[in-house]
């Protein structure tokens, strides 16, 4: 099986102090031998609380940072090819948390147009490419507007668009939807998971909230640095206990659903959202 993304015994360890010679003093793994491989076309989720890894491994797979030992791979090449690092780095879009953090141009579609620029794409084609990959987040009306006008959800949505333009196999997303209310963070998912679903892009999306978790193929649960589960949301999601006992909840669905499920009602184990659990509440007999 091709992978688009893969890690061997990643090692990666964060400085802490240094003394007056330069020399390392001390320092910590924030990835400690951490293996995963994701297929071309999946929506992988990342989970795990602060401090746990995930935004670390995020920053592994676009080169902004490199292993301490171990290998990522992206696309079959190492990240520890220097010679490669644009290549990579042209290949994986990175959103992050904060849209003001992305967002650089005092109009959208200028915004939207930097990476083309970068990449050296001729103006025509940038035209283009900027027309459709702001019609692809709904932000076509918002053409020639401030960004500083939209709201967190729309300026999340033009950070995208922008990681579009430069037409990337992998979309890496930390946090995205953090700093947004619930009707930014509906958006952004839908936005993602059409992405995914209708243009085959690779999704890594780092998140603390479990009902977008929910809606990946895959999930990986990192504590400390490790991958402590991998699988199905089906799956880890059955997986209470274990979840709770590293400080991560289960969607409210889920919780509702075990409880059903231990008073006598026999509901299946795959219903993750609110609109499964009501159907099958629904047809119960």
């Amino acid at each position: 099986m091709d992978f688009i993304v893969k890690t061997n015994d990643l090692v990666f360890e964060y400085r802490v102090a240094v003394s007056e010679d330069g020399k390392e003093q001390e320092s910590f793994a924030a990835l400690d031998g951490v293996d995963i491989s994701v297929k071309k076309g999946e929506f992988l989720a990342v989970l795990g609380h602060n401090g746990s890894g995930k935004s670390t491994l995020a920053k592994q797979i676009n080169c902004l940072l490199l292993p301490t030992s171990g290998t990522v791979w992206v696309k079959g090449i190492s990240t520890a090819d220097e010679s490669k690092v644009w290549d990579i780095r042209s290949s994986v879009g990175m959103v992050f948390q904060n849209p003001d953090n992305q967002i650089i141009a005092t109009i959208v579609e200028d915004d939207v147009a930097f990476g083309p620029e970068n990449l050296g794409i001729p103006s025509a084609q940038i035209r283009q490419r900027v027309d459709e990959a702001l019609a692809w987040v709904g932000m076509t009306e918002y053409t020639t507007n401030p960004p500083h006008y939209l709201s967190g959800g729309q300026k999340q949505r033009v950070a995208i668009a922008g990681i579009l333009a430069m037409k990337p196999d992998i979309i890496v997303l930390d946090e995205p939807t953090a700093m947004l209310d619930p009707i930014g963070r509906r958006e952004v998912m839908n936005v993602v998971r059409r992405l995914n679903a209708e243009e085959n892009i690779t999704i890594i999306f780092i998140t603390h909230f479990m009902d977008e978790a929910a809606q990946a193929d895959r999930i990986i649960v990192m504590e400390e640095g490790k991958v402590a589960l991998e699988g199905a949301p089906e799956e880890i999601f059955t997986r209470i206990d274990t979840l709770k006992g590293i400080g991560l909840d289960v969607p409210g669905c889920v919780e509702i659903r075990e409880k059903l499920r231990h008073a006598g009602i026999d509901l299946a184990p795959d219903i993750l959202t609110i609109d499964n659990l009501v159907e099958a509440i629904c047809q119960y007999k």
